[in-house]
């Protein structure tokens, strides 16, 4: 592991390859697990507020879902998470006309109608972050799921951190990113000797 600063980085996010392959795998990880996308402190008001705006785009019945439950609940874990529909689909996603599952937060952000983006857990993804009393583990979720991404993140050559730059860099900010990026060059080097 590298650390910076009060975090512990896996290697495999320098040395493992990752680039999102939505054709192939339909944005299963929007739909699979057993749990919602974990929230940051602030998130869950964020998405209360942004509500109306994507409320159209939900299905009808992840609005049943809102209706009952609200946006998030407090999973197994302890943590807020996204609500999910029958133990599945985040009730944030919606289809294009391929069958491919998106997120109707991140459609509206880029139609420049809400300014949030997603949660940071989903922008993160396959990070995910585990926080201890005094540190917190950056670490890259291996899952079936997510096979055609890293076969053709490893076709472009693109490692993860790379791929991850943007949410890397929302989530920790540039000079974390940049001391990070300074240390998987100098690993890769080292492990190429």
């Amino acid at each position: 592991m590298l650390q910076i600063d009060d975090t512990l980085i896996s290697f495999d996010l320098i040395e493992k390859y990752f680039l999102c392959d939505l054709s192939q795998c339909k944005g299963a990880c929007c739909v699979e697990g057993d749990a919602g996308a974990p929230l940051e402190k602030g998130e869950l008001a964020v998405l209360r507020r942004i509500l109306p705006e994507i409320w159209d785009e939900l299905s009808p019945e992840a609005q049943a879902v809102i209706d009952k439950q609200g946006v998030a609940y407090i999973d197994a874990g302890g943590e807020t998470v996204t609500s999910i529909v029958d133990g599945k689909d985040c009730v944030f996603t919606c289809y294009d006309e391929v069958g491919v599952c998106k997120c109707a937060i991140e459609k509206a952000y880029r139609e420049g109608r809400i300014d949030f983006y997603k949660p940071v857990s989903c922008h993160l993804y396959p990070v995910r972050i585990k926080h201890y009393q005094t540190f917190s583990a950056v670490n890259l979720d291996r899952w079936s799921i997510c096979k055609a991404a890293e076969l053709l993140g490893k076709k472009e050559g693109l490692p993860a951190y790379r791929f991850l730059k943007e949410p890397l860099t929302r989530k920790f900010g540039q000079e974390w990113y940049d001391k990070l990026e300074t240390a998987a060059e100098e690993w890769l080097k080292q492990k190429k000797k």
